[in-house]
């Protein structure tokens, strides 16, 4: 019988985001991170076979536990409250979690995927799916031009956290209700 593991693999990809927060994503090693988790590094590549294969998973589930609240908000069927909601928590959830945040604002799928294993080749591809038909919705039930509603909804709250994000700042509470005013700004100038 198999010993049940010592550390799951959040605990994992944790210790994996908060070495790339510190130190960048170069430092993020199965040494590094095993070091930190106090076990053998073994245990971690019996896990994760690689570096790039444990990158990868932390990215995925970056982008997952982001879209998650974002897919939620912009289903709002007010127009008016998805905007402000999906803006929101875009900023908001970048507040909670930077060392995720800067992860996302670093890094890029297209960018990423020749490095890492074939084996999330599939998941990787789709990753996105789900957040391209959201705002093709979006777009659609409100009459709004695609490009204008992505400019709103992604451009906008990513304005509002980047310098803070890329300066290892907090980013201030007021960021989120100025990306709101902008964002509907752009979308309540020619939608509906």
């Amino acid at each position: 019988m198999a010993r049940p593991a010592k550390f799951d693999p959040d605990q994992i990809l944790d210790v994996a985001a908060a070495v790339a927060a510190e130190s960048g994503h170069e430092a993020v090693t199965i040494t590094a991170i095993a070091a930190r988790l106090g076990a053998p590094s073994g245990s971690i590549y019996h896990r994760y076979g690689s570096r790039d294969l444990l990158l990868a998973h932390l990215w995925v589930r970056t982008v997952r536990r982001f879209q998650e609240g974002f897919l939620q908000a912009i289903a709002t069927q007010d127009l008016e409250q998805a905007v402000r909601l999906a803006t929101a928590h875009t900023v908001r959830w970048s507040a909670a979690y930077p060392d995720e945040a800067r992860l996302l604002l670093t890094q890029h799928v297209r960018d990423l995927s020749a490095r890492w294993p074939d084996e999330l080749g599939e998941e990787l591809s789709r990753l996105n799916d789900a957040m391209t038909r959201a705002m093709a919705e979006l777009a659609r039930r409100s009459d709004c031009d695609l490009e204008r509603m992505v400019f709103a909804l992604v451009d906008v709250p990513l304005a509002a956290v980047r310098r803070h994000l890329q300066a290892r700042k907090p980013i201030p509470d007021s960021a989120a209700e100025m990306a709101e005013t902008a964002a509907l700004a752009v979308v309540l100038a020619t939608c509906l």
